[in-house]
């Protein structure tokens, strides 16, 4: 039965003046956050920001790399070379480290974003370039690959400290696959929900289908999406039924060095 966990959402997506989610009360409620560097949304003075907020609050920071996509926010799919897509992420990686030197802290994970997170899920050759580019920029951050997927196989294989991630707020299809986003039920938005759902998981340490069936499942961290409008709800709720039922909440690095 598992007694620590960590609880990481996805922020610092906004661009310029354009602002996506609540980061400010996110960083309250979670213990890790995956910030964006400058491709599908973010830049450096996001990063910075999010950064110097993070560190107030003692929340440990991750890179959340994606496509160079911002008219689709990084969820449409791109067919690239695997070399370029490891430059494109290394790239990306050096830039949060940069505006991460301005608070003082350390960039701890990598989190791939949307379409290339879910690309890299089922293909070896971009779940390796991911890989080799945190070999190469950092080799003492945790790959944060979502469970059983190819990720998880590249972390080992390359040599990477590995990290296992799952979703509270998002629906799994049969085969272990999150269900698409084309589908208008594949997020959760339920705080009551989400919350029951949560405590279910870590304390039997199983995903449950869109269709009921049991799948015992491998996670250190659990993620919220921040820019979803249910965010804060979803997370609070979630965090405070952790709490109630013994669950230990940590960040990222704490929980995988214990």
């Amino acid at each position: 039965m598992a007694q620590r966990i960590n609880i990481n959402a996805d922020m610092g997506e906004g661009y310029g003046h354009y602002k996506i989610g609540n980061d400010d009360e996110i960083l309250k409620i979670v213990q890790s956050v995956n910030v964006a560097c400058g491709q599908h949304g973010g830049d450096a003075t996001v990063m910075r920001d999010v950064c110097l907020k993070a560190k107030a609050n003692g929340v440990s920071i991750g890179a959340h790399p994606g496509f160079n996509d911002i008219w689709g926010f990084g969820r449409r799919q791109i067919r690239m070379n695997a070399n370029d897509l490891e430059y494109l992420v290394a790239y990306q990686l050096g830039a949060l480290a940069g505006m991460a030197a301005y608070a003082g802290v350390k960039v701890t994970h990598v989190k791939p974003h949307g379409a290339l997170n879910n690309m890299c899920a089922v293909d070896r050759d971009y779940a390796l370039a991911i890989g080799r580019a945190i070999k190469t920029v950092d080799s003492s951050l945790y790959y944060l690959a979502l469970s059983g997927t190819e990720m998880e196989k590249a972390a080992l294989d390359v040599g990477v400290p590995l990290a296992r991630e799952a979703f509270i707020d998002r629906l799994y299809e049969d085969d272990g696959n999150l269900r698409s986003r084309t589908y208008a039920d594949s997020m959760i938005r339920d705080a009551k929900f989400a919350a029951e759902r949560v405590v279910r998981m870590v304390l039997d340490e199983e995903i449950i289908s869109i269709n009921g069936k049991k799948m015992p499942t491998k996670f250190d961290s659990l993620c919220v999406h921040g820019d979803e409008p249910t965010a804060i709800a979803v997370a609070s709720a979630c965090c405070d039924a952790l709490r109630a039922a013994g669950v230990e909440l940590v960040t990222l690095p704490e929980l995988m060095k214990a």
